[in-house]
C-alpha cells in the first residue's frame, strides 16, 4: 500500500523544463520565435496545374524564368522562406514554398504573383504550419553556400 501512495505522488508532480543555456533571447526575438523557438508559417505546395499540357514547350522557359525571378523577389522581401522542387516522378508534386506569413490569404496573395500560378502551369495547395523560427536565417546562409543562382 505504501508504494502505491507514493507512486500516486509521484505521478501528480509536474516536472520543471531545463532551460536551454545557449537560448538567445534577441535573437529569439528578432526571429518571432515563441518558447520552443517555433512559428507560424504557410506552406505552399505546388502540383501539376489544369493548363500544364496545354502550354506549348517553347513558352515554359520563359515561364519558369519568371518563376525564378519571383521567387528570387519574395526571398529578398523576406516572404519566401525556403523554395524547393519535389522529386516526384509523375509530375503531380512540382515543388513546395515555405512563406513567412500568418495567414492563408496573405499566402495566396504571394503564390497568385508568380508566372506558374499564373499561366495555370501549376497550382498551390495552402496550408498553415508551425515550425521553427531559425527557417528565416537559411536564405542568409544560402547566399553564402550558392556558387550560381537559378
Amino acid at each position: 500500500m505504501i508504494l502505491f501512495c507514493a507512486g500516486i505522488a509521484a505521478f501528480g508532480q509536474t516536472t520543471v523544463k531545463p532551460k536551454n543555456p545557449k537560448y538567445d533571447a534577441e535573437l529569439a526575438k528578432r526571429l518571432g520565435g515563441d518558447a520552443m523557438g517555433l512559428r507560424s508559417y504557410v506552406l505552399a505546395i505546388l502540383k501539376t496545374g489544369p493548363k500544364d499540357a496545354e502550354i506549348p514547350a517553347a513558352d515554359k522557359p520563359k515561364i519558369f524564368q519568371g518563376h525564378f525571378a519571383n521567387m528570387q523577389r519574395l526571398a529578398k522581401e523576406g516572404s519566401l522562406v525556403v523554395a524547393g522542387p519535389f522529386a516526384d516522378p509523375e509530375r503531380k508534386f512540382r515543388g513546395l514554398f515555405i512563406l513567412n506569413v500568418k495567414t492563408v490569404e496573405e499566402a495566396r496573395k504571394l503564390v497568385e504573383t508568380d508566372p506558374v500560378i499564373k499561366s495555370g502551369m501549376m497550382i498551390a495547395e495552402l496550408v498553415p504550419w508551425y515550425g521553427s523560427a531559425a527557417l528565416l536565417e537559411v536564405n542568409n546562409i544560402h547566399e553564402r553556400i550558392a556558387q550560381e543562382n537559378p
